[in-house]
């Protein structure tokens, strides 16, 4: 397998992993180019922009560099990576944290409609 297509599979996975754990939509974006246009993965959190890495070694400061460079600056710029045999693990600049999750509770408001309220009033 060349790595073109271990990366396609990696994005496909990390999705897939994102939707299970998270419960939302995202796909494998349309890859032409980089940047803000053409992301990793797309759907479900528009707040975040995830570079994905599917590699035994990474240089996380450099994915890092490359998920900043390639977000908009309404997005938080995240890595998401993992290896052979092991877990996806996300990555983000501490100060991004509170921006993720709620770019995550937006997106999961959005795709759970919001449970009925019992009526506590009575009619006599």
């Amino acid at each position: 397998m060349n790595s073109r297509e271990k990366g396609c599979r990696g994005e496909r996975e990390a999705a897939a992993t994102l939707n299970a754990v998270l419960g939302t939509a995202f796909r494998r974006g349309v890859q032409y180019a980089g940047g803000p246009e053409s992301p990793d993965i797309t759907g479900a959190l528009p707040g975040v922009h995830f570079e994905v890495k599917r590699v035994e070694r990474l240089n996380v400061n450099k994915a890092m560099s490359q998920a900043i460079r390639d977000s908009n600056p309404d997005q938080v710029p995240a890595v998401m990576h993992r290896t052979n045999r092991n877990p996806w693990l996300v990555t983000l600049h501490a100060e991004n944290l509170i921006r993720l999750l709620d770019a995550v509770d937006a997106a999961r408001a959005k795709l759970k409609p919001e449970p009925e309220k019992e009526d506590t009033q009575c009619a006599h």
